[in-house]
């Protein structure tokens, strides 16, 4: 019998797989629909999500939900996630180690969830789920990828640090929301 959401989710929060369990104050699971028909995964959690357990709560998170209801997507709606679990300290970017440790639980979710297309949101989780880290090249593209639909935009954090992103993650989030069929006009 294959896994539940709430199996995986389990699993994430009593992992000891990496080092990262030792730094981390809470590991970090999936979040939302189980009927998704999109899937967010970014690179991993930071300083917010740690100290809630939850993904995408942070300053990156509410960009992304403000983004994702501006063009009909509801929050409640989605499931999101993160490549690597565990809080990497000082926000670095996750290992190659700490992402292959953690690749089971998102591979689990994405099998389970079944979303139409998987949102992947930056270099690392592009790199991580597709070998590929060029996201500003790639941005608002989908790949086919093992049966699977993959569509490719910034990680929200980055609109934090480079205003001039915004606008640009806006308009691939616009093309998901059509996608998916959405009619936010």
């Amino acid at each position: 019998m294959r896994d539940s959401i709430e199996d995986v989710r389990l699993k994430v929060i009593s992992c000891t797989r990496c080092d990262l369990c030792k730094t981390r104050t809470n590991a970090v699971p999936g979040k939302g629909s189980v009927n998704a028909k999109v899937m967010f995964v970014g690179e991993a959690p930071g300083r917010t999500e740690d100290q809630r357990g939850e993904p995408f709560v942070g300053a990156a998170g509410k960009k992304l939900t403000l983004m994702l209801e501006k063009h009909g997507i509801s929050r409640d709606s989605i499931y999101i996630t993160n490549v690597v679990k565990c809080r990497p300290p000082n926000n670095r970017v996750p290992s190659d180690s700490e992402r292959k440790a953690c690749m089971e639980y998102l591979q689990s979710e994405i099998e389970i969830i079944n979303p139409k297309i998987v949102c992947v949101l930056g270099n690392t989780a592009s790199n991580s789920i597709l070998g590929q880290s060029e996201i500003t090249k790639n941005h608002g593209k989908s790949i086919e990828h093992d049966g699977r639909i993959y569509f490719l935009t910034f990680h929200p954090a980055a609109t934090i640090y480079n205003q001039e992103l915004w606008s640009v993650m806006e308009s691939d989030i616009e093309l998901l929301s059509r996608m998916l069929g959405i009619d936010n006009k």
